[in-house]
């Protein structure tokens, strides 16, 4: 399978080799920022126990909290595709923002003018050092593929993300999508 070149915007899918990586296993991450210091990106398939209002207390939002990755997940992280109202955001690429005025959140959370489909909220984010990432695509731990749901993946909420992958790859990726999550409780 021929992969793309690891850039902003472009979707990291797992591959099967790396089971037992407690962090990545079965993971789909959006890479929000890859340069020469290094890379940074969300998991966007491991929702959490959490709604937003158990780390905010005064909201009330139930919208779903991911695990973003391994990195200080003691942060909330955030990407959105409403720029126009929440200001200072980055954009990533095909219309997804990374970040951006936190206050204008959280006013438009009390008000609940914020929906699943257009932000998602993160606690921690996968981020490798300079060349990690490289390397980890040279031992074939990751594919990567172009995002084709552009700015709708925000609103791509479903587990089985990466085993669809799977199933679109075709191939021995398909004995891989319907295997136990543990090998070892076949």
């Amino acid at each position: 399978m021929t992969t793309l070149k690891p850039t902003k915007g472009v979707l990291l899918v797992a591959e099967p080799s790396i089971i037992g990586d407690v962090s990545f296993n079965r993971s789909v991450v959006l890479l929000a920022e890859f340069n020469e210091n290094g890379s940074v990106g969300f998991i966007l398939n491991k929702p959490l126990e959490y709604k937003l209002k158990d780390f905010i207390p005064e909201v009330s939002s139930n919208l779903k909290v991911y695990n973003g990755g391994p990195v200080e997940q003691d942060n909330l992280y955030f990407i959105h595709r409403i720029p126009e109202i929440i200001p200072d955001s980055i954009e990533i690429s095909n219309g997804i923002y990374w970040g951006g005025d936190f206050r204008a959140i959280l006013g438009l959370l009390q008000e609940d003018k914020l929906k699943e489909d257009q932000i998602r909220f993160f606690l921690g984010y996968s981020g490798w050092a300079n060349e990690q990432l490289e390397q980890e695509l040279e031992v074939n731990s990751w594919v990567v593929i172009p995002n084709e749901y552009k700015n709708d993946i925000i609103g791509k909420t479903d587990t089985n993300f990466w085993k669809e992958k799977m199933i679109e790859f075709g191939g021995d990726y398909v004995i891989w999508s319907n295997a136990p999550e543990n090998p070892s409780f076949n």
